[in-house]
């Protein structure tokens, strides 16, 4: 269900909708929100508001269930190697809304370019 929900908040076929990965999280509600102004940039809180309400609950209960299974196993690939950093680094939370954006602009990748994901393995 989640997939389908994310497949249509992208566009669907019609995938013009978004220009940038950036602008489909943004839309989704997984991007810090931007308070700009005379030239400089000030990035606050995650947005809560946004219209998408139901996917990214969706998004970021996926992503603290990935979380949560991580810490307890190695990396064997770079995104897993990264997710494990950010979790040190910025708490399960943090890493969690992190990997749902990360989700949300790999789709949006893949959508656009017609391709399928491949995990880079880390080398040993």
């Amino acid at each position: 269900m989640n997939a389908i929900n994310l497949y249509i908040a992208l566009g669907c076929a019609d995938i013009g909708t978004f220009s940038r990965g950036r602008d489909a999280s943004a839309c989704i509600g997984v991007t810090p929100i931007q308070h700009s102004s005379g030239g400089k940039t000030k990035l606050g809180t995650i947005g809560k508001g946004s219209k998408n309400n139901i996917l990214r609950s969706q998004l970021i209960t996926g992503a603290m269930a990935e979380v949560r299974h991580i810490k307890n196993k190695e990396a064997k690939t770079k995104k897993e190697q990264w997710l494990k950093s950010l979790i040190d680094r910025r708490g399960n939370k943090c890493a969690a809304v992190a990997l749902a954006n990360k989700t949300v602009r790999t789709a949006f990748a893949m959508l656009t370019k017609g391709t399928e994901y491949k995990a880079e393995l880390l080398t040993v």
